[in-house]
């Protein structure tokens, strides 16, 4: 227990560690088939954290670790923080030049690396790099932590020390950092004792994964850790593992659902399937709830604001129409709607989302124009357009760039994809806005077909063109393609999506088959309001 003069605050690596200790004997982690009991996580972060302290790591430095889902990656993070240092999880991006961007705004004390990862390390680097498992003695972070002693250390840290910083999904270029101080973090990860999950692990920790991982464990849960995500692997986890709460990113619970060995695996475990990432049209939670069971929990929220709203199974069964919604604002947090003319919408209006809690982060690393743009106050404003009903549940309709108003209806990618969806022969849909003029708002819609390359595009257009009108439906453009790109995280893949677009535009007339441009024979004019304010969605 720290007191810093103005308030007494509890680390959560204090509350692990006494964990731990409770379940010395107990698996609380599970990784490649082999337990990993309290004891053992315990003395390998004294060891880690005694090897660090050698190295002169502490208050003030920054740890970056490029590490697959492992329990020395775990163990060398807690340990980071333990002396007081920060930490950070570097997520896996495929471009080269943006990791090396990221690595150089961030700046990192030290840098450790696994075998998995060392091909992430950019060859022109000025922070000191470590291994684990891999490289010559005398850079081999485990092999000094083995030579430590395994007797417990004492938190070294204040309540405003920095603590973690988190990447977020970085779909549109370098991803932004958000901070997070001992007293924010702690508050976000220490909760209530939930001895019976069984939380699978098959994300990258760069992301929310981590938070769970902290909340499971300081909860007295087990975590099982695996590489990464495949929906057979995932199926077939849930099984042997007798899983109870498993996170996916939006595309990746789709993909599991429709896996042919949902039928043949039980799943009877499962308490949560959470899901993130988007939010996710109302007839794939539908279709995913009838091949799961009701287990399914919608979160909205971010990296840089936590957890904002849910959804719970207990809801969605007692009203299945709040399928189409986020669920209601969680306790603790506030959330506010910001019109166009920059007045507060009121019950059924809809407006910029803002949010403020205490999960929210601090700001951006090392981004201080990003972070007077985005933490005003101490609201984040999200970026996100939504509306709350008069029931009090929030209605998330996408990205202010993705929804505008058209024929007085405030149109969102989600309301395009549940269209697309409930087509017979539709199996997923993604919508973005397209490069847009500036008297007008379109959208480019990609969908994976059941049978590759085959849909019935007319009848896409008509369902369009009844479900949002004439007006609407003129503005999106379908392409069809065998998968929709994704992030390393899971997510849609804005850039390559781009890409794919780009190209379809290129070849339009030898693809004709494949693309239908809902626009191409008349556009009328129509005024695009980028604040998405209206007076009511559409159904």
């Amino acid at each position: 227990m720290q007191n810093d003069g103005k308030s007494a605050f509890r680390p959560y690596v204090d509350a692990l560690l006494d964990e731990l200790e409770t379940q010395s004997d107990r698996a609380v982690l599970r990784y490649f088939d082999h337990d990993v009991t309290g004891r053992t996580l315990r003395t390998a972060i004294f060891r880690y954290a005694r090897a660090l302290e050698v190295l002169g790591i502490g208050r003030g430095s920054l740890v970056a670790l490029f590490a697959p889902n492992c329990p020395d990656a775990l163990a060398i993070r807690y340990a980071a923080n333990l002396l007081g240092s920060a930490t950070m999880f570097v997520p896996a991006l495929a471009n080269a030049e943006r990791r090396a961007a990221l690595l150089t705004r961030v700046q990192p004390t030290l840098i450790v690396a696994f075998p998995e990862t060392l091909h992430h390390i950019p060859v022109a680097l000025e922070s000191h790099v470590l291994f684990v498992g891999v490289g010559p003695v005398s850079s081999r972070l485990d092999r000094l932590a083995q030579a430590q002693s395994d007797l417990p250390l004492r938190t070294q840290l204040s309540a405003d020390d920095l603590a973690v910083v988190v990447s977020s999904g970085g779909t549109t270029g370098v991803p932004k950092c958000s901070r997070r101080s001992f007293a924010a973090y702690s508050a976000m990860v220490c909760g209530p004792n939930d001895m019976d999950r069984r939380q699978l692990i098959n994300g990258p920790l760069a992301y929310l994964s981590q938070v769970l991982v902290d909340t499971t464990l300081i909860g007295g849960g087990t975590v099982v850790l695996k590489r990464r995500y495949d929906p057979a692997a995932t199926l077939a986890t849930i099984e042997s593992e007798r899983i109870t709460d498993v996170l996916l990113v939006e595309p990746q619970l789709f993909e599991t659902m429709d896996h042919p060995d949902v039928g043949r695996r039980d799943l009877s475990s499962l308490r949560s399937i959470a899901h993130v990432g988007g939010s996710a049209p109302a007839v794939l939670r539908q279709r995913a709830i009838a091949r799961l069971g009701p287990v399914l929990t919608h979160l909205y929220g971010a990296s840089e604001t936590g957890v904002v709203s849910m959804l719970p199974p207990s809801t969605y069964e007692a009203n299945p129409e709040l399928l189409a919604c986020a669920g209601p604002v969680r306790p603790g947090v506030e959330v506010r709607l910001r019109r166009a003319d920059g007045t507060l919408a009121h019950a059924g209006q809809c407006g910029n989302i803002e949010v403020k809690s205490a999960a929210v982060a601090d700001g951006y690393y090392h981004q201080p124009v990003e972070e007077a743009q985005k933490f005003q106050d101490g609201w984040c404003l999200t970026g996100d357009v939504g509306f709350i009903d008069e029931a009090a549940n929030l209605h998330v309709l996408g990205r202010a760039a993705d929804v505008a108003e058209i024929d007085g209806l405030t149109i969102g990618p989600t309301q395009i994809e549940d269209v697309l969806c409930r087509l017979p022969d539709v199996r997923y849909a993604v919508a973005l806005a397209a490069n847009n003029s500036a008297s007008e708002h379109g959208w480019n819609a990609l969908i994976e077909t059941w049978l590759a390359g085959q849909a019935d595009l007319a009848r896409c257009k008509h369902r369009l063109e009844i479900a949002l009108g004439p007006l609407v439906a003129s503005r999106i453009r379908i392409v069809v393609v065998d998968r929709v790109p994704l992030t390393e995280q899971g997510k849609p893949d804005r850039g390559a999506i781009g890409m794919i677009i780009q190209g379809d535009s290129q070849q339009r007339h030898a693809i004709r088959p494949s693309v239908i441009d809902l626009g191409a024979e008349r556009r009328p004019d129509s005024r695009r309001n980028a604040s998405a304010n209206a007076t009511r969605p559409a159904p």
